[in-house]
C-alpha cells in the first residue's frame, strides 16, 4: 500500500529535508523511525526539498510499506521521532500517487520580526531595521512577480536546473504591527532553489530604496542577475501548503 503522510517539521538541526551523507536530515530520521515501527526498510519520497534551517509547517511525503498500518501507527511514529518533527496524518493513496510528481502548488511563508522575540528565535529572521521600510516598495515587488513566467533573477546559482519557469499564483507582503512582524506569501507550481529568500532579500532591498522596483523588473524581462541582491536567512521560511488534485494541501 502507498500512504501519504503530512508532516510538520522544524529545520533548525537539520540540513534539510533530502538524506545527507555526513549530516542529520528529515527523511533519513522519518525513515529510520519508520523502519523502527513496522520492522522493515521504508523509502519515503518528499514533496521537495528544503534547504538547511527551512521549517515546514505542512509537507507531504510518500511510503509504501507491505501490510497493513498498526492501529497506533500515527501515535507511535511520533513517540518515535524527535520533537522537532510531528506526524500530522497518514492516509492511503492510489499506488500511483507520487507526493513530489503530483503537487500542483506548493505555498511557503516568510516571517520577519521588528523587535526581538525569544519565542521566534528560530522561526523568524529578526530585522529591526524594518521599521525603517518603504512598505509600499515590499507591495510593489510582489505584485510584480505574478506578471512574469520565468525567474532567474531570483535562483541560486550553483542550482543545477534544467529552466526557470514558475507560475506564481499568488505573492503578498502582510504587516502585523499588533506583532511587530512582517509576513511574506507566495504560492507557485515550482519554486527554484533559493527562490523566496532571494524574493524576500529583493523585496527589503527595495524597501531600503537600494534597488529598485525599474531594477527588478529590467532583470525579469531580460532574465539577467539583479544589479544587487540579497538572501534573506533560511529560518524566517516555512513550507505551509501543498495542493494536489485529489488530496488536501493544508493544514
Amino acid at each position: 500500500m502507498r500512504y501519504f503522510l503530512t508532516l510538520a517539521y522544524r529545520g533548525t538541526r537539520y540540513s534539510g529535508w533530502q538524506r545527507q551523507p555526513n549530516a542529520a536530515s528529515v527523511q533519513e530520521t522519518l525513515e529510520s523511525a519508520l523502519a523502527t515501527i513496522l520492522r522493515q526498510p521504508v523509502e519515503v519520497v518528499g514533496c521537495g526539498r528544503t534547504d538547511a534551517g527551512v521549517h515546514a509547517r505542512y509537507y507531504v511525503a510518500h511510503a509504501d510499506v507491505q501490510g497493513a498500518l498498526p492501529d497506533t501507527f500515527e501515535i507511535g511514529l511520533n513517540s518515535l521521532l524527535p520533537d522537532d518533527i510531528a506526524v500530522l496524518g497518514v492516509e492511503a493513496v492510489h499506488p500511483d500517487a507520487h507526493a513530489r510528481y503530483d503537487a500542483v502548488e506548493r505555498s511557503y511563508e516568510y516571517r520577519i520580526v521588528l523587535r526581538k522575540d525569544p519565542f521566534g528565535v528560530e522561526t523568524a529572521w529578526f530585522y529591526p531595521q524594518g521599521k525603517r521600510l518603504r512598505l509600499e516598495a515590499l507591495h510593489d515587488v510582489a505584485a510584480l512577480l505574478p506578471q512574469y513566467g520565468a525567474f532567474f533573477p531570483f535562483c541560486k546559482t550553483d542550482s543545477g536546473a534544467d529552466h526557470y519557469r514558475c507560475q506564481i499564483t499568488g505573492a503578498s507582503w502582510e504587516h502585523q504591527p499588533e506583532h511587530a512582524r512582517l509576513v511574506f506569501r507566495i504560492s507557485a507550481n515550482r519554486f527554484l532553489r533559493g527562490m523566496v529568500r532571494l524574493i524576500v532579500g529583493a523585496s527589503i532591498l527595495a524597501g531600503q530604496e537600494q534597488l529598485h522596483l525599474e531594477d527588478i523588473r529590467a532583470s525579469l524581462e531580460a532574465q539577467r542577475p539583479l544589479p544587487k541582491s540579497l538572501s534573506a536567512p533560511p529560518h524566517g521560511l516555512a513550507l505551509t501548503g501543498v495542493r494536489y488534485p485529489y488530496f488536501p494541501g493544508h493544514p
